[in-house]
Parts: C-alpha cells; structure tokens; sequence
C-alpha cells in the first residue's frame, strides 16, 4: 500500500467535511496525524489542486474567520461558497458552537 504524503492526508481529511459544515485548520492538522500542521494545512489548501472536489472553503481558522488570502477567488468568495451552503456569518465569522463539523 502506497504511503500518503503531508498533502494527501490533508486532503483526505478535507473531503470529509460535510456539507453545511467547517472545519479548523489546527482541527485538519490534528486528524491528519500532527497537531503542529496548521501553517501546513494553509499551504496545501492554498497549493489545492482539486478544489472542486477537496472543499477548501470549508476550513477557516480557530476563531471562525475565513482567509483573507483565500486562493480560490478571496475572501468574499469564500464567504459566498459557505452561504450557499447554509453557513451564516456575522461580521466575517461563522458561529463555531452552531457550524463546526465534529470530525467523524
């Protein structure tokens, strides 16, 4: 079996988020096997080769606010993509409590 790498494991966890859901980036470091990864889960969601199938919209960081660099479009395009889906923001942040994905 082929060993997966950094990217790959984060990815794989990715498309797990559900629909109407997010995610935290320290949230996909963690399932992908290392707490220490967040600035790495950036990085290959911003190197994201599929995004229309690994739903980088869905991660935003610790405190709910999506990426101000968010590669596919901007910010405003990444608020976009999470409303379509039922995500409410307020004042740039989605509730947590009430929208993160319980990573099962």
């Amino acid at each position: 079996m082929k060993k997966q790498n950094t990217f790959e494991r984060i990815y794989a966890v990715v498309r797990r988020i559900p629909y109407g859901r997010v995610a935290t980036y320290g949230q996909i470091a963690r399932l992908a096997g290392n707490p220490h990864w967040s600035q790495v889960v950036g990085y290959a969601l911003h190197v994201n080769p599929d995004p229309e199938n690994i739903k980088c919209y869905r991660v935003v960081n610790r405190f709910g606010e999506v990426s101000r660099a968010f590669a596919f479009g901007g910010e405003n395009a990444q608020i976009h993509l999470l409303e379509a889906e039922g995500i409410k923001l307020i004042d740039g942040k989605v509730d947590l409590d009430k929208y993160l994905w319980d990573g099962k």
